[in-house]
Protein backbone atom coordinates (compact mmCIF):
# COMPACT_ATOMS: atom_id res chain seq x y z
CA UNK A 1 0.00 0.00 0.00
CA UNK A 2 2.85 2.27 0.55
CA UNK A 3 3.80 2.11 -3.12
CA UNK A 4 0.22 2.81 -4.14
CA UNK A 5 0.11 5.88 -1.90
CA UNK A 6 3.36 7.17 -3.32
CA UNK A 7 2.10 6.62 -6.88
CA UNK A 8 -1.15 8.52 -6.14
CA UNK A 9 0.74 11.40 -4.52
CA UNK A 10 3.09 11.49 -7.53
CA UNK A 11 0.14 11.61 -9.93
CA UNK A 12 -1.51 14.38 -7.89
CA UNK A 13 1.71 16.41 -7.93
CA UNK A 14 2.06 15.89 -11.70
CA UNK A 15 -1.57 16.97 -12.26
CA UNK A 16 -1.08 20.06 -10.11
CA UNK A 17 2.08 20.97 -12.00
CA UNK A 18 0.31 20.47 -15.33
CA UNK A 19 -2.58 22.62 -14.09
CA UNK A 20 -0.22 25.40 -13.10
CA UNK A 21 1.42 25.33 -16.52
CA UNK A 22 -2.01 25.33 -18.13
CA UNK A 23 -3.08 28.36 -16.07
CA UNK A 24 0.01 30.27 -17.19
CA UNK A 25 -0.76 29.37 -20.79
CA UNK A 26 -4.33 30.61 -20.40
CA UNK A 27 -3.14 33.83 -18.77
CA UNK A 28 -0.68 34.63 -21.54
CA UNK A 29 -2.99 33.29 -24.26
CA UNK A 30 -5.84 35.48 -22.98
CA UNK A 31 -4.17 38.65 -24.24
CA UNK A 32 -3.57 37.03 -27.60
CA UNK A 33 -7.17 35.87 -27.74
CA UNK A 34 -8.38 39.38 -26.91
CA UNK A 35 -6.29 40.89 -29.70
CA UNK A 36 -7.47 38.13 -32.00
CA UNK A 37 -11.09 39.05 -31.27
CA UNK A 38 -10.66 42.83 -31.48
CA UNK A 39 -8.62 42.90 -34.69
CA UNK A 40 -11.48 41.67 -36.96
CA UNK A 41 -13.88 44.18 -35.38
CA UNK A 42 -11.46 47.05 -35.97
CA UNK A 43 -10.91 45.91 -39.55
CA UNK A 44 -14.69 45.74 -40.16
CA UNK A 45 -15.11 49.29 -38.81
CA UNK A 46 -12.32 50.57 -41.09
CA UNK A 47 -13.91 48.85 -44.10
CA UNK A 48 -17.36 50.26 -43.25
CA UNK A 49 -15.86 53.72 -42.86
CA UNK A 50 -14.22 53.72 -46.28
CA UNK A 51 -17.07 51.97 -48.12
CA UNK A 52 -20.12 53.56 -46.48
CA UNK A 53 -19.53 56.45 -44.11
CA UNK A 54 -16.91 58.48 -45.99
CA UNK A 55 -18.68 58.45 -49.41
CA UNK A 56 -21.98 59.43 -47.77
CA UNK A 57 -20.33 62.37 -46.00
CA UNK A 58 -18.81 63.53 -49.29
CA UNK A 59 -22.21 63.27 -50.99
CA UNK A 60 -23.93 65.20 -48.18
CA UNK A 61 -21.25 67.90 -48.30
CA UNK A 62 -21.65 68.30 -52.08
CA UNK A 63 -25.45 68.52 -51.78
CA UNK A 64 -25.16 71.14 -49.04
CA UNK A 65 -22.76 73.18 -51.16
CA UNK A 66 -25.12 72.94 -54.17
CA UNK A 67 -28.11 74.13 -52.11
CA UNK A 68 -26.20 77.05 -50.64
CA UNK A 69 -24.98 78.13 -54.10
CA UNK A 70 -28.47 78.41 -55.66
CA UNK A 71 -29.20 81.74 -57.31
CA UNK A 72 -31.99 83.41 -59.26
CA UNK A 73 -32.02 82.23 -62.87
CA UNK A 74 -30.74 78.70 -62.18
CA UNK A 75 -32.58 75.91 -63.97
CA UNK A 76 -33.28 73.18 -61.39
CA UNK A 77 -35.01 69.84 -60.93
CA UNK A 78 -36.95 69.11 -57.74
CA UNK A 79 -37.09 65.77 -55.94
CA UNK A 80 -40.58 65.37 -57.43
CA UNK A 81 -39.23 65.68 -60.98
CA UNK A 82 -40.48 69.21 -61.68
CA UNK A 83 -38.15 71.32 -63.83
CA UNK A 84 -38.22 75.06 -63.46
CA UNK A 85 -36.25 78.30 -63.23
CA UNK A 86 -35.65 80.01 -59.90
CA UNK A 87 -37.32 83.42 -59.80
CA UNK A 88 -37.02 84.27 -56.10
CA UNK A 89 -35.14 82.95 -53.05
CA UNK A 90 -36.16 83.62 -49.44
CA UNK A 91 -34.28 81.87 -46.61
CA UNK A 92 -35.50 78.26 -46.92
CA UNK A 93 -38.09 78.72 -49.70
CA UNK A 94 -37.57 78.99 -53.43
CA UNK A 95 -40.03 80.27 -56.02
CA UNK A 96 -39.94 78.51 -59.38
CA UNK A 97 -41.30 79.50 -62.73
CA UNK A 98 -42.62 76.38 -64.46
CA UNK A 99 -44.04 75.73 -67.93
CA UNK A 100 -44.84 77.99 -70.88
CA UNK A 101 -47.31 80.01 -68.81
CA UNK A 102 -44.64 80.68 -66.14
CA UNK A 103 -46.69 79.20 -63.32
CA UNK A 104 -45.20 80.17 -59.97
CA UNK A 105 -44.53 77.33 -57.50
CA UNK A 106 -42.96 77.61 -54.07
CA UNK A 107 -40.67 74.82 -52.80
CA UNK A 108 -38.53 74.24 -49.74
CA UNK A 109 -34.82 74.58 -50.44
CA UNK A 110 -34.19 70.95 -49.38
CA UNK A 111 -36.60 69.77 -52.12
CA UNK A 112 -34.13 70.70 -54.88
CA UNK A 113 -32.42 67.63 -56.35
CA UNK A 114 -29.91 69.27 -58.67
CA UNK A 115 -29.07 72.27 -60.80
CA UNK A 116 -29.33 71.55 -64.52
CA UNK A 117 -26.36 72.45 -66.68
CA UNK A 118 -27.92 73.58 -69.94
CA UNK A 119 -26.70 75.74 -72.75
CA UNK A 120 -29.12 77.66 -74.95
CA UNK A 121 -28.17 77.13 -78.58
CA UNK A 122 -30.92 79.29 -80.10
CA UNK A 123 -32.24 82.59 -78.89
CA UNK A 124 -35.68 81.36 -79.88
CA UNK A 125 -35.45 78.26 -77.68
CA UNK A 126 -37.69 78.52 -74.63
CA UNK A 127 -36.68 76.78 -71.42
CA UNK A 128 -40.03 76.80 -69.62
Amino acid sequence: MNNLSKMLVGLADAAAAAGAVGDEAVATGGAGDLIGMLLPMVLMFVIFYFLLIRPQRKKDKAAKAMLSALKVGDRICTIGGIYGTITNIKDDTIELSVGRDNVKLIFARWAIRNVEDIAIENDSEVLN
